[in-house]
């Protein structure tokens, strides 16, 4: 078993659950493991040196010198793929023992503040994590005020939505809204803000980096790419950091997703085989852990086992995908 600590002092940024996450991934001596959010490879770091062969994966073309670092010590079982963990099941070849995902943004990608992604630091409105397509600024000066509240409600639980897309319209009509601090303060002054509670602003910024990198439909599309991938009896561990994501990967591990209904009353039929089994409940961090990397208070980390059953298609269906009115 890898030793954490030895990660953790190699990696720059600390890998969230790392001892649950190789736990339930194990056995790890001599497995094929898929790392689909490769980062700064605390993940992959940790299961090259509990034995593991690896694969690295990520559309972020910042983590390149943490791949070479990997790559240069452990050059016989680690390689690395750039592009989506959606596409995983086309980037590595199969099948494998396990994969990792670690969804949302990284502690690394908030530190650096050219790419917009934190409203703690002044940079451009971005927040691309591929460096390519629409930005957060394209949305937040092109989006009419009804489709930009809906955005902020649907992907940030954002309640008073409305009154930031308010904002956000009335003062781009003087200038666009170009950096995150200004983007911040905006939000701030439209809603106020109460002394002990978290920025007002994070919501909405989390809610913008949702649709800018299509973090639900990424997700998706990564979890039934997993359940191609993976060998019988394969594991699939998820570390999601919010509600809405957990209710995502919750609902996809669901034993009873995709079986067909049937009523009471009526002579019972075959249902159809469940893909995933041994689901585990899900996982947070110890106090100990929270303390040590306030990231992970919100962290969850859910695991199931690929049964024998043949992959299903991809279907949103009963899976609780967030929408907003205006989204292609």
């Amino acid at each position: 078993m890898a030793k954490p600590v030895q990660s953790e002092q190699v990696a720059p940024h600390v890998p969230v659950l790392l001892a649950e996450v190789l736990s339930a991934l194990a056995p790890l001596e001599g497995a094929r493991i898929v790392d689909g959010t490769f980062g700064a490879g605390g993940y992959s770091r940790a299961l090259l040196e509990a034995g593991a062969a690896v694969i690295g994966i990520d559309r972020d073309p910042n983590v390149k010198p943490f791949a070479d670092a990997l790559a240069a010590e452990f050059p016989s079982r680690f390689s690395f793929v750039a592009g989506a963990f959606a596409e995983l099941d086309q980037l590595a070849a199969g099948p494998v023992d396990g994969v990792v995902l670690d969804i949302g943004v990284s502690s690394m990608q908030l530190d650096e503040a050219d790419r917009g992604f934190s409203f703690m630091r002044e940079g451009p409105l971005d927040m691309r994590m591929a460096g390519e397509g629409e930005s957060a600024a394209d949305l937040v000066n092109g989006l009419e005020e009804s489709e930009l509240a809906n955005l902020l409600f649907a992907y940030g639980e954002e309640r008073k939505s409305r009154r930031i897309a308010h904002s956000i319209v009335a003062a781009r009509a003087a200038q666009p809204i170009a950096t995150t601090t200004e983007l911040a303060k905006l939000i701030e002054k439209s809603i106020g803000r109460k002394p002990g509670d978290a920025h007002p602003a994070t919501r909405s910024f989390q809610a913008l980096r949702i649709a800018v990198n299509d973090e639900f439909g990424q997700l998706v599309e990564g979890l039934f790419a997993s359940e191609r991938l993976l060998a019988e009896g394969g594991r699939l561990a998820v570390v999601t950091f919010h509600s809405l994501e957990d209710r995502i990967v919750k609902r996809f591990f669901d034993p009873d997703k995709g079986a067909p209904l049937q009523w009471r009353h009526l002579p019972q039929t075959d249902t159809e085989a469940h893909r995933w089994v041994d689901v585990a409940k899900g996982t947070k961090a110890s106090s100990t852990e929270v303390a040590r990397n306030p990231r992970a208070r919100s962290a969850m980390l859910r695991s199931a086992r690929r049964s024998v059953a043949p992959a299903r298609p991809i279907d949103l269906a009963g899976l609780g995908v967030p929408r907003f009115r205006g989204a292609a």
